[in-house]
């Protein structure tokens, strides 16, 4: 917490109060974020999404040297539609139990407020090896930002000794994470009357004839269900998230669109699920379809992909993190973060920040204070650590 900044707990009164969701623009926050770090003489670069609309941001502070430490964190948060709150999602609510309630508290704009606090702090050590921000934007809905933004640090900045991507795992220390999947299903039937069903092909059946089989490969790959990681469930999971289409209901469905996705535990075959969905419907399932109508077509879209986090690669990333946190065991998840990324780009990633995963997407979401002050610590053994 610095002297002559703003606490972690005022930093992140001041980012709950910008709507990021994924579907809304996340530039109001970012040239936020921007301005600020210019006031401490920090410079920063952003890398826009192409329609101009978003955009990732990342900084330096400290020599311009290998060896320095990149904090990750995403600026998007879910939808609160439809969710029972009982504060204001975008007004930060401290209550008596210490929980500090808000969209976004957990996940995950408490530990880039955190950063966020630290950067007079930062500004004034005696750095040995720099300190790196890295905010992304739409890591919800896929993480569409992450790419981008980690080729543009890689290729901007001397290599780096350890990524932390503040998702809250409750200050723990993640090596190992899921990978995941995310297609867009389209089936495109031909439209009859319901009298006259042989005359057309409703799209809804056939996806329902594909989501019967995936719940059958579901079963399949539940069998599989390995003990030599800590992931709960331990096997490639699958889920169907949402089914749209047809017009009436006394007509066969022209359209209909499935967004599904599936995870596979760390050293899996991330691209089994979809080279099997991919063959069954070209070998089967599209065969029966186009036999009651040529026209009929189904395609199968990625719409994402987040890679998988090894634990015996980022084993120096890890032993650090331990250290600042005063862990001594590391942890797997089976949710999919932006650290796959930073990985694949080579550098030791691990994931650890504030806050419960049970409270992400979660109504009247919150991070506990104390989870708070212990990434003030963690933050501040790390700037000690730099500065030897």
């Amino acid at each position: 917490m610095s002297q002559s900044g703003p606490s972690s707990i005022e930093m992140l009164k001041r980012l709950i109060a910008f709507d990021t969701t994924s579907r809304n623009s996340n530039l109001d926050l970012i040239q936020y974020i921007q301005g600020y770090l210019s006031d401490f003489g920090v410079e920063s670069t952003l890398v826009p999404n192409e329609a101009g609309t978003k955009a990732n941001l990342f900084a330096s502070i400290g020599p311009d040297k290998e060896g320095g430490i990149v904090l990750s964190g995403h600026t998007d948060v879910v939808p609160v539609d439809g969710q029972p709150w009982t504060t204001d999602p975008w007004e930060l609510t401290e209550k008596a139990d210490g929980n500090l309630y808000g969209r976004g508290t957990s996940d995950m704009k408490g530990f880039i407020a955190v950063a966020l606090s630290h950067v007079p702090l930062l500004q004034k050590a005696k750095l040995k090896v720099p300190i790196h921000l890295a905010f992304s934007y739409d890591e919800e809905i896929g993480c569409l930002g992450a790419p981008a933004l980690v080729e543009k640090l890689v290729g901007n900045v001397p290599r780096p000794q350890a990524v932390i991507v503040g998702e809250p795992t409750m200050m723990g220390v993640v090596n190992a994470q899921n990978a995941g999947g995310g297609i867009i299903a389209t089936f495109t039937g031909v439209e009859a009357h319901s009298s006259m069903t042989h005359l057309g092909v409703s799209a809804i059946h056939f996806a329902g004839d594909f989501i019967h089989w995936l719940n059958e490969l579901q079963e399949e790959l539940a069998q599989r269900k390995r003990t030599d990681i800590d992931t709960v469930p331990g096997h490639t999971t699958i889920n169907v998230g949402v089914v749209s289409g047809g017009t009436a209901g006394n007509i066969l469905a022209r359209e209909c669109v499935l967004n599904w996705g599936y995870r596979t535990l760390p050293g899996d075959d991330a691209w089994e699920v979809q080279r099997r969905a991919e063959k069954y419907v070209a070998e089967l399932l599209l065969p029966k379809m186009r036999a009651k109508h040529p026209e009929a077509n189904i395609t199968l879209k990625r719409r994402s992909f987040v890679p998988g986090l090894n634990p015996q690669e980022n084993e120096e990333a890890a032993k650090l993190a331990l250290q600042w946190t005063g862990g001594n065991r590391t942890y797997a998840v089976p949710y999919g973060t932006e650290a796959g990324i930073f990985r694949s780009h080579g550098i030791p990633t691990v994931i650890c920040g504030p806050g419960d995963i049970s409270q992400a997407h979660q109504p009247n979401e919150f991070v506990a204070r104390s989870q708070i002050d212990a990434c003030d610590a963690f933050v501040s053994k790390m700037i000690r650590w730099a500065e030897k």
